[in-house]
């Protein structure tokens, strides 16, 4: 399993608006896509260096496919990335702050300590 891989994919898909849309249509079309042609892509690196050994776990791209961001930040995502991402795919099928609201509710289960974020 990798945080920064799931945390790269959040990062990436969320500064892109058409693939915000991608992922939010389709969820496991974008998440192979990615995997399969962006995920051993450097950050930052514009030369076409990358590696080739990254692949997300199962349970990663199960919940990366299914949108499930309570799977999402118990195996270690970032809670802002995720949010943030979730933020522009869903906030236009809620009035006012209804979709931070069903984050935070469905998040509520989990107390302190949380899963480590560290990458």
């Amino acid at each position: 399993m990798s945080k920064y891989l799931l945390n790269k994919f959040l990062f990436t898909v969320d500064r892109d608006p058409s693939l915000v849309e991608r992922y939010r249509d389709d969820p496991q079309g974008t998440v192979e896509w990615w995997e399969s042609t962006e995920a051993n892509r450097l950050l930052n690196c514009h030369t076409g260096e990358s590696s080739t050994w990254l692949r997300f776990a199962d349970a990663e791209r199960e919940a990366l496919a299914t949108h499930d961001y309570p799977r999402l930040f118990e195996l270690g995502a970032h809670p802002f990335l995720t949010l943030t991402l979730f933020i522009a795919m869903f906030e236009r099928d809620h009035d006012g702050l209804g979709f931070q609201l069903e984050y935070a509710r469905r998040l509520a289960h989990f107390s302190l300590p949380y899963p480590d974020i560290a990458t």
